[in-house]
């Protein structure tokens, strides 16, 4: 998995390039923990549960069925998120949907459950370019390390670059506008 941070910076990034009329302040912060929530299932641990268990790590909590229930739960809060019903189910289902393809990005681990409960099965993209992290405080280490660049490199500098993209073709529209 990438580190908790990294997941944040999918909704982060593009949100804020979107800007605020678009993403509110709160919608920010809803889909950034959105993004971090899947990772919750790493307290199956200390329960027992293995894993490769369908309520064990990369499990359930990173199917398309969790990021639509966590986008269906941004609708109904949709008010004190200063934003539309379709707009949080959107950008808060998205930014959980980013957590399980980040985490299919990664060299290592089982794969992730994107199908549950339909399927068990865990898949990954043939393509695996981001290191994945170490689960605890095995974090810092010369290995997280290596994790964090590998972050930055595969995720944080195209994130960046998208926001960018975004922002400068916004404020293109705008002048445009402007007589």
């Amino acid at each position: 998995m990438p580190t908790i941070l990294t997941h944040a910076a999918v909704p982060l990034l593009l949100g804020a390039a979107a800007g605020r009329r678009a993403v509110s302040p709160r919608l920010l912060a809803a889909g950034a923990i959105a993004a971090m929530v899947p990772d919750a299932d790493v307290l199956a641990f200390k329960f027992g549960i293995a894993y490769a268990d369908s309520f064990g790590h990369r499990g359930a909590t990173h199917s398309i069925g969790m990021a639509l229930a966590l986008g269906a739960i941004a609708a109904l809060a949709h008010r004190p998120l200063r934003t539309t019903a379709w707009r949080a189910f959107l950008f808060v289902g998205l930014a959980a949907l980013s957590h399980p393809l980040l985490d299919a990005l990664t060299d290592g681990g089982l794969g992730v459950a994107l199908a549950w409960p339909f399927s068990s099965e865990r898949f990954f993209f043939p393509w695996r370019p981001i290191a994945v992290s170490p689960i605890g405080a095995r974090f810092f280490s010369a290995r997280g390390l290596s994790v964090l660049a590998s972050e930055l490199r595969w995720v944080w500098l195209p994130c960046g670059l998208a926001a960018l993209a975004v922002w400068l073709a916004r404020r293109r529209a705008g002048s445009a506008r402007v007589p």
